[in-house]
């Protein structure tokens, strides 16, 4: 591959799947500029390829997408080594002999080992093609990980910056979806309470401190199942799975406003396609 398609093909990899993720959190240019300290001239540039992408900036976009980095960084590397060159192989190396001093020995050859000659160049040729490929497999693993895995407890990965600039606080929350808002970034959330229903489906009642509100994220759903999170005052924000939205995935409820101490009289019910009403709070 030369250098110049190495580029294209890696730039472009990166490019795509940041857009994909820019789409799963529906902001604009204009509010990932305001989010972020990167210019909306620059993130158009970011997401269509025509501009190398600082690692901030993906970790930022992953934070704000509530997406674990793993997977978006090795896209990242593999981008990063094609456009500084890293990546190209190396050229052919000529090698001197010293010349033998007048009287003198010839030089000496540095063995590798007791004993042992010079490494054939067959054999340091395979050795750095094992070494390459090692690496390879590696970030290879991290690209194909498989997406929203963040433990359903909603630990935080370590490593990860919080991005502390969400869209709304507390009244204006009210009804929103929380990953748009930015409301579930990393170090910005707590589990308030958690239940798995009789036939596997997940629910976490959980708090966005800096938003001030509260929401219900769901995985495991079924076709026909629906979440509701009422609040102590009569408010009510629900979601219903349609299809597979819900299966293998998350899926989160409007966010209902929870100014002050917590949402302790929160309560959450999953009434199933089939099967009787489960409530906790």
């Amino acid at each position: 591959m030369s250098a110049v398609t190495g580029v294209a093909t890696e730039c472009s990899r990166l490019a795509a799947a940041l857009r994909e993720l820019r789409e799963s959190t529906g902001l604009s240019l204009a509010a990932l500029a305001a989010r972020t300290p990167y210019s909306k001239s620059s993130w158009e540039r970011y997401l269509n390829g025509k501009k190398p992408v600082p690692r901030q900036a993906v970790e930022a976009l992953c934070a704000m997408a509530g997406e674990p980095p793993g997977r978006l960084l090795a896209l990242w590397e593999l981008a990063d080594a094609a456009w500084s060159g890293r990546s190209a192989p190396p050229g052919p190396v000529r090698r001197v002999a010293a010349p033998a001093r007048p009287g003198g020995p010839p030089p000496a050859r540095h063995p590798v080992g007791a004993g042992a000659g010079p490494v054939p160049r067959d054999r340091r040729g395979r050795a750095a093609a094992a070494a390459g490929a090692v690496v390879l497999l590696g970030l290879g693993a991290l690209i194909l990980a498989p997406r929203g895995g963040d433990s359903p407890a909603g630990g935080a990965g370590t490593g990860e910056a919080a991005i502390r600039n969400p869209g709304c606080t507390g009244v204006t929350c009210e009804g929103k979806d929380p990953k748009t808002m930015g409301c579930g970034g990393t170090g910005m959330v707590s589990t308030v309470a958690a239940r798995t229903g009789a036939a596997g489906q997940r629910m976490e009642l959980r708090r966005g401190e800096d938003c001030r509100a509260v929401w219900v994220r769901a995985s495991g759903l079924r076709p026909g199942d629906r979440v509701e999170l009422r609040m102590p005052d009569g408010r009510t924000q629900h979601l219903a799975a349609t299809g597979r939205q819900g299966v293998g995935t998350y899926v989160a409820t409007p966010m209902a406003a929870a100014d002050g101490p917590g949402a302790s009289g929160a309560r959450v019910c999953l009434v199933p396609a089939r099967g009787e009403r489960e409530c906790f709070g």
